[in-house]
């Protein structure tokens, strides 16, 4: 089976590989935005089989079939609500959202393997499909760019790129900036992880949610566990739990 990856963030698309790689399929490739997937497909035999994430760096998913007459069956790949798609089941189209489960990964590969053993000439109502989506973008995650604190009688905008790290202490939870300041927040962690971009984003215990790009080292710790070092906050050692350190070392990819 010639298989294809077509989703613009770059560790989940290594995380779907790595899936895919477990269920003994190797993708051909790995393509990550609307433009590269035109020209890859201007030259290339098209797959079998098209892992799609909807939304692009540069556009909506659907923009390559203006380009480019496709053939290839298609799981879509998502983070769009999951009732919003039930009408994708109707177009015989399978679709998984993010993040992807193992179990609906092997069961969308098994519905394409029934479906073309089946009915070698499928075809997916694409435009109908784009109209579901343009009607339905509402649906679409909006995560958190900013935090807004009150210091004394004035509120601080604090962009989630300039934060290192959320962390709770004495039931409340703070924020850690880049530049070494902590701020007090409304939100508990448990609500922060799904208002938070989860490429950029992991908790790594009950206490803390880090952002991958403030870390500067990962140090093996006792009991299969992983300790990170920070590039400002020194206030508590971080340690990613036993249970967490699978799943974060796949979103470090």
């Amino acid at each position: 089976m010639n298989v294809i990856i077509i989703e613009d963030e770059k560790p989940a698309a290594r995380r779907l590989s790595r899936m895919l790689n477990e269920l003994t399929i190797q993708p051909l490739t790995m393509l990550h935005s609307v433009e590269e997937a035109v020209n890859w497909f201007l030259n290339n035999e098209h797959p079998d089989l098209i892992f799609l994430d909807i939304q692009l760096s540069d556009g909506l998913s659907f923009e390559i079939f203006d380009e480019v007459e496709i053939k290839s069956a298609i799981i879509f790949t998502t983070a769009y609500d999951e009732y919003a798609l039930k009408a994708f089941k109707l177009n015989s189209v399978d679709y998984l959202l993010k993040p992807i489960d193992s179990d609906e990964l092997e069961n969308a590969i098994a519905k394409y393997k029934n479906m073309y053993n089946t009915e070698k000439n499928v075809t997916f109502d694409l435009n109908q499909l784009k109209n579901i989506i343009s009607n339905n973008s509402e649906n679409t995650i909006n995560y958190k760019k900013r935090f807004t604190v009150k210091i004394g009688q004035h509120i601080k905008m604090i962009s989630t790129a300039s934060i290192e790290c959320f962390y709770s202490e004495n039931k409340a939870t703070n924020i850690h900036t880049i530049d070494n300041r902590n701020y007090l927040i409304d939100d508990t962690l448990d609500t922060l992880e799904g208002k938070l971009e989860p490429d950029t984003f992991f908790r790594v215990n009950r206490k803390y949610v880090i952002n991958i790009n403030a870390i500067k080292d990962i140090v093996s710790y006792t009991n299969s566990r992983l300790k990170l070092i920070l590039n400002s906050y020194k206030e508590d050692e971080i340690i990613v739990s036993r249970e967490r350190v699978k799943d974060f070392k796949e979103w470090i990819g």
